[in-house]
């Protein structure tokens, strides 16, 4: 008899119950899909009215919803359900519904609640005295509170929250109606709006107002920035953000776009200040990236300014040229395809632009085969660039335009006892046009036959600790002959000698300059790894030809017969710490260049750092030794509590360059974000200026917005 009691409660009042999840999602699903329910309670009878009542600890499931209450009486005939708490519904983890009392009808669409919360996320609630259900898509609450703060039961207030005469939620649309709100903070009334539209915590995307930024500067003074979110659809939207302070007017537009093969973003900004009065400035960047049949890529990058000050101005960005790049590139396991068109623009003020090799054509093919008869892999390569100056005077606007063919082989043999040979030869030939360059000839021909064997012999050992111990000495000789007139050099300018161009038969960046004549490279590879998490490596090596190269600068390590000696290593620890260093020291053991970085991660700190070290070229455009650290740091002062530093410093000048702190305050339900940061940067057109930032934003009605790791505790400290 229980079981057919049970039965009937199933078939009569929990199919109906199932119904809840029905509502949740939307009117347009299925019912046919729905899981059939399930009713559990300690007693089920059935009253001399023909009533069905189920008691104690009575728990519904459907799908992904589950109601529990005390009690639950059914009448058929009114199809009226009345339901006891404390009630509690889950509709999976998007939200829950908690009640004192419930009457509703047979699907759960209709009804009064009464001493009801409405909880999303399990984070942002709303508190009321009732709340009705009307059609199984609209909820009413009425005298409502909302807040996404941890409620103390001791009756002290959240730190903010949202009062309203009445709050519709339609969960159709997922969004939340606020009729006669107030934000208060810790209960004090500071805004008031006679209507408000905000997004419930579930919604991903949707058109509304974006946490807003106040911004004071020494230039712009106090401004703030209101962006506003468009949803134009599912695959795209529009950000509008007014900037305005008493010497700025400035509108910056974002649009963002997503298609089945790419996305686009695009992002500017118009602006009417006082810095420049009676001039339009603004900004443009543009960014895309598009997946095409065949393999084939195509990506653009465009950046551009209306004048050197502006992208500093509004604390955009810190770059000293803005690149711009169309690409087209294809890679496959033995092909790689590159074609690309590139335009700089340049933001120093001592640079003239028409001087600079502005707008770069380039295009490059490779291909790899791997020949049955000689064994190993085979390259063809072919390379174009082409550099255009806007002026036409003679060598200060030379224009190049450079064609390089390029076979390579290469085989390795690796013996028993683990030694490794390395060979290597090759053939390029390259042709040169040149224009508005007298001290060149107009077309230059150059072909470099060259050859290289490159000796390893790798060596491991295990330590009584447990440690593993790698050793690699290594050595390359290496020939290579350069026939034809000397050609321009505009892409080589800057050289870079490391341990990853050790055993290069060129260390030239580009083809347009090449080495040349017979040349050894002296090395060893040294690492250590230990059982406890720890390891470190380094790398010593040395490079002597037979004739020095006066294309190398004087601080690029390689100059001379000898050049510098090559010391990096690595040393990172299991407790978050990694150091990375890189010098050349020259025969008196001076540094030519040095590098350091490190950084470390603990529980509370956060510390990261480099130092440089420059020595004097005009090579290089530098007349002045260069020695300049960087520092950024947090540290968690407490579980809410984060402070932050940053910091270049010019140890040559005895001055910094930029200096900044921070300070943020976060716990479950707001994050209050305060910034200072100084740049000291002087130029005729950018000028020191000191930048406060000053951001709330109030967690909940966010994606993800909510975590338990800021959550307050409600105890008497």
């Amino acid at each position: 008899m229980l079981r057919l009691l049970i039965s009937a409660v199933v078939l009569v009042a929990g199919t109906h119950l199932g119904s809840l999840a029905l509502a949740q999602a939307g009117p347009s699903q299925d019912t046919r899909t729905e899981p059939p329910a399930m009713l559990v309670a300690d007693r089920v009878f059935i009253t001399p009215e023909r009533q069905l009542v189920a008691e104690g600890s009575v728990e519904a499931f459907q799908g992904e919803t589950r109601l529990r209450a005390e009690r639950i009486t059914f009448d058929r005939k009114t199809g009226q359900m009345t339901i006891e708490g404390p009630i509690r519904i889950d509709q999976g983890d998007q939200f829950t519904v908690l009640a004192d009392a419930a009457e509703m009808d047979r699907g759960l669409r209709d009804g009064l609640l009464r001493g009801a919360r409405l909880v999303f996320d399990q984070q942002v609630q709303l508190a009321a005295l009732q709340m009705v259900r009307v059609g199984g898509r609209y909820t009413q609450l009425y005298k409502t509170s909302v807040t996404s703060c941890k409620v103390c039961e001791d009756g002290r207030p959240p730190l903010w929250q949202i009062r309203a005469r009445s709050v519709t939620h339609d969960q159709q649309e997922r969004q939340l109606y606020f009729e006669g709100a107030q934000l208060r903070v810790l209960d004090v009334p500071v805004f008031y709006f006679p209507a408000l539209r905000l997004p419930d915590p579930s919604l991903e995307r949707a058109s509304g107002f974006l946490i807003p930024t106040i911004r004071t500067t020494s230039k712009l003074n106090t401004g703030i920035r209101v962006p506003y979110f468009f949803r134009i659809g599912d695959h795209k939207d529009l950000t509008v953000t007014p900037y305005l302070s008493p010497k700025t007017r400035t509108l910056t537009l974002r649009y963002r776009q997503a298609f089945s093969n790419g996305r686009i973003e695009l992002e500017g900004a118009h602006t009417r200040d006082d810095l420049i009065p009676g001039d339009n400035r603004g900004y443009f960047f543009g960014t895309g990236a598009f997946d095409l049949a065949n393999r084939f890529k195509l990506s653009f990058d465009i950046k551009t300014a209306s004048d050197n000050a502006y992208l500093v101005d509004y604390g955009l960005t810190d770059y000293d040229r803005l690149e711009s790049e169309v690409e087209l590139t294809r890679t496959t396991r033995d092909t790689a395809f590159r074609s690309a068109i590139l335009h700089y623009d340049s933001l120093l003020d001592d640079e003239d632009e028409s001087e600079l090799p502005t707008l770069i054509g380039d295009f490059s093919y490779e291909r790899r085969i791997f020949p049955n008869t000689l064994g190993g892999e085979l390259r063809l390569g072919l390379d174009m660039r082409g550099f255009r100056r806007g002026s036409e005077a003679n060598v200060i606007g030379r224009d190049v335009t450079r064609l390089t063919a390029d076979v390579e082989w290469r085989r390795n043999w690796i013996f028993d006892s683990g030694f490794r040979a390395d060979w290597t030869m090759g053939f390029s030939a390259d042709h040169f046009a040149i224009s508005d360059d007298t001290f060149y000839p107009s077309t230059i021909e150059r072909t470099t036959p060259r050859a290289a064997l490159a000796l390893r012999y790798p060596m491991t050992r295990g330590t009584g600790s447990g440690a593993t111990q790698f050793l690699e000495p290594l050595v390359q000789i290496g020939w290579s002959d350069v026939n034809g007139p000397a050609a321009p050099i505009d892409a080589s300018t800057f050289v870079e000698f490391d341990q990853g161009n050790l055993l290069s038969l060129s260390r030239f960046p580009s083809s347009d300059a090449r080495e040349d004549g017979t040349a050894a490279a002296v090395g060893v590879n040294w690492a250590h790894y230990a059982p406890s998490g720890w390891q470190a490596n380094a790398t010593v090596g040395q490079v002597f030809r037979g004739l020095a190269d006066p294309n190398f600068s004087v601080t690029s390590g390689l100059s001379g017969e000898a050049s510098a000696l090559l010391v990096a290593g690595q040393i990172l620890l299991d407790q978050g710490f990694s150091l990375t260093g890189r010098s050349l020291l020259d025969d008196s053991l001076h540094f030519n260049k040095a590098e350091l970085r490190g950084s470390w991660s603990g529980k509370r700190t956060r510390i990261s750092g480099s130092y440089l070290w420059l020595g004097i070229d005009p090579a290089e455009d530098r007349d002045a030794d260069v020695s300049e650290f960087w520092f950024d740091g947090s540290y968690r002062v407490t579980a809410n509590w984060t402070a932050s530093a940053n910091l270049r410093y010019d140890i040559a000048d005895d001055s910094a360059s930029s200096a900044g702190v921070g300070l943020v305050y976060q716990n479950e339900c707001v994050t209050v974000d305060l910034s200072i940061d100084r740049s000291y940067t002087s130029s005729t057109s950018v000028e020191p200026s000191t930048d406060f930032g000053f951001t709330i934003a109030l967690s909940g009605f966010a994606v993800e917005s909510g975590t338990e790791k800021y959550r307050r505790s409600c105890g008497k400290s």
